[in-house]
């Protein structure tokens, strides 16, 4: 008995040796990782696919190779979700403000069947799109339909799309960084420490960044390094289970996204 007892205070012991007084045992902190644009080159894109950990691709219907990518990706164990063109995006694919709800529908079931595999979408440009409340409150009904993700780009402070996927419940989440809007190496290594010192401050973050060839080397140089930083690289699945559908400060108050 006596030795029982012994060997569970020297266990105590050895766990307040690890904690600082006065101090709350350290929070997690998780990233995701997004690539936008895909489909369109594919020995470039295939060096997206070679980085170490669960990045998301998202790919352009209108690219030449967005079928044959996305089945690569799907193959490599990669998360694919629809990059969908939105106004002031342009071509046979994007969503404009004026176009009917069955016009949407026509080119969001194209758009799908261009990239099999995908797991939702995120808004490519948008900015006007997404401040569109009847549109994004059909969207997000449709995703919820068939039971697909929605990752709100935020390209615009006025965007309405996590708020109204948030209405319903639709599995969703925001982009907290952008990786590359300056496309120079020590430019997208600082957004990628603002990512990092955010996932921290919040507990997560989202960052999205395009196949560049200066975001590539970034990010082949210093993804291998975050485990050791303390910070769990996570999928867009499962992001979306560890903030529960809430917003963040940046983007809403008490978790409740800004209309």
């Amino acid at each position: 008995m006596r030795l029982r007892w012994f060997l569970g205070l020297l266990c105590c012991l050895a766990g307040v040796a690890h904690a600082t007084p006065g101090q709350a045992p350290p929070h997690k902190a998780y990233l995701s990782l997004i690539i936008d644009d895909l489909g369109q080159n594919l020995p470039r894109d295939r060096r997206v696919l070679a980085l170490p950990g669960p990045v998301t691709a998202a790919i352009m219907p209108d690219t030449p190779h967005a079928t044959e990518f996305a089945r690569e990706a799907h193959r490599a164990g990669k998360i694919v979700i629809l990059h969908m063109p939105m106004d002031p995006a342009t071509g046979p694919f994007a969503w404009h403000p004026e176009l009917p709800i069955e016009e949407l529908r026509k080119r969001l079931d194209a758009a799908f069947k261009a990239v099999p595999y995908t797991a939702g979408i995120n808004n490519h440009m948008g900015s006007r799109m997404t401040a569109q409340q009847p549109a994004m409150a059909w969207l997000m009904a449709e995703l919820q339909r068939r039971h697909k993700l929605f990752v709100d780009s935020r390209t615009s402070a006025q965007t309405v799309a996590a708020a109204e996927a948030q209405k319903i419940g639709l599995a969703s989440v925001s982009r907290d960084v952008f990786l590359d809007d300056e496309r120079n190496e020590a430019a997208i290594y600082n957004q990628l420490q603002s990512a990092i010192s955010l996932a921290r401050k919040q507990g997560s973050a989202v960052m999205i960044g395009h196949p560049y060839p200066q975001t590539l080397a970034v990010l082949e140089r210093e993804l291998p390094k975050l485990k050791a930083q303390g910070i769990d690289w996570i999928n867009i699945r499962q992001m979306i289970s560890v903030r529960s559908n809430r917003a963040m400060a940046a983007h809403g108050k008490d978790g409740t996204y800004r209309q």
